[in-house]
């Protein structure tokens, strides 16, 4: 069989396809929390190990009313789900058609979940010219030729854009007008919560929010997201979900995540800090430019330099992986992605770039 690296977050496949473990991969391309879990979260799944004798609660209540006490929202707002990829691929049968719009560049899920519906699907590229800037007018322009469903990243991934409320109420002003059901993935937005639209789109039915937990509170192993809406839309997405998605120590180690508020704030102090150090390193070396982020990872143009797919596999033989993004719609070969991990890693990761960099000069 061959294998592919169409994401970031394939350790276990590169690690066998270098006959090393997985623990030998430094891997900066998945975009986890560099603290991982909460301190708590391990003595929570130990001392529930018990309740797997039982089905897990199909509803996840006590999640949804922590998740709703921690936005300010009700119950009736959220649906929790098996990571935010099962709601991305739910997302398409809330709307009323299966023509598709989608930001790019995008999560390649996105136009993934239309086409897996049976519907097709356009990109709206963004510049990078502009820091992937979206631009308004052009949205509307493009909403007029009739779209059912917009998929839209906010932080962009892998752009690490962050577009403010004002340009999100724009955006769902402009979705209500054409028609058009908006999907918004915050997926990344635990690390910028004030421009959030969850408020936004709560109080509105033409739209659904989502979020993951596993970025942020470092734990994709165990896939655990959520989705906020207006109560019918809640509704409707919830019975879509296959029975059982989320299970027991998914939402205990939910729970217990969202109950340390001391381990979020570390987090955010901690990867702001990192990322702009990080920033800065890639920022001085000679043919790389990185762009803005509001998120825990960055996006790099390579302007002289080894094109991603060789500057990866090179990483490789430092064991060190990267997201090259010439998948991605709209980047093409000279572009790659780098998680923020601790100091040290990130230290590790500079020096080899700069190595690499250097010989090719």
């Amino acid at each position: 069989m061959t294998t592919t690296f169409d994401h970031g977050g394939t350790v276990f496949a590169v690690a066998r396809s270098l006959g090393v473990s997985p623990e030998e991969i430094l891997d900066f391309s998945a975009s986890i929390n560099p603290l991982g879990p909460a301190p708590g979260v391990r003595a929570a799944l130990s001392a529930a190990f018990d309740r797997l004798v039982h089905y897990p609660d199909s509803e996840a209540t006590e999640l949804r009313e922590t998740l709703a006490a921690h936005h300010g929202l009700s119950p009736d707002n959220i649906v929790v789900a098996n990571g935010s990829t099962e709601l991305i691929y739910l997302a398409p049968r809330l709307a009323t058609g299966k023509r598709g719009l989608v930001v790019a560049p995008p999560f390649s899920e996105y136009g993934r979940s239309i086409a897996r519906g049976g519907g097709e699907f356009d990109y709206l590229m963004l510049s990078p010219a502009s820091g992937f800037a979206l631009d308004l007018s052009e949205l509307r322009d493009r909403l007029r030729w009739g779209y059912d469903l917009l998929f839209l990243g906010n932080p962009g991934n892998p752009t690490g854009r962050l577009y403010r409320r004002a340009e999100l109420e724009a955006v769902c002003r402009l979705c209500d007008e054409f028609g058009t059901f908006l999907v918004l993935d915050e997926a990344f937005m635990d690390f910028c919560e004030e421009e959030s639209a969850k408020r936004l789109l709560a109080g509105w039915d033409g739209g659904l929010l989502l979020r993951s937990m596993t970025k942020f509170y470092g734990m994709p192993g165990l896939r655990l997201g959520y989705a906020i809406g207006a109560p019918e839309t809640i509704g409707q997405i919830a019975v879509l979900r296959e029975p059982w998605s989320v299970n027991t120590l998914a939402q205990v180690a939910g729970l217990a995540s969202l109950a340390d508020e001391s381990y979020r704030r570390e987090t955010i102090d901690y990867v702001t800090r990192e990322r702009e150090a990080l920033f800065a390193a890639l920022a001085a070396q000679p043919g790389l430019q990185p762009f803005p982020t509001a998120a825990n990872y960055l996006l790099v143009a390579i302007e002289d330099g080894p094109p991603a797919p060789d500057l990866a596999r090179r990483l490789l033989a430092d064991r060190i992986l990267i997201r090259d993004c010439s998948s991605f719609a709209g980047l093409g070969g000279r572009f790659f992605r780098v998680a923020v991990r601790t100091a040290a890693e990130n230290g590790r990761l500079v020096e080899c770039l700069d190595r690499i960099l250097k010989r090719d000069g």
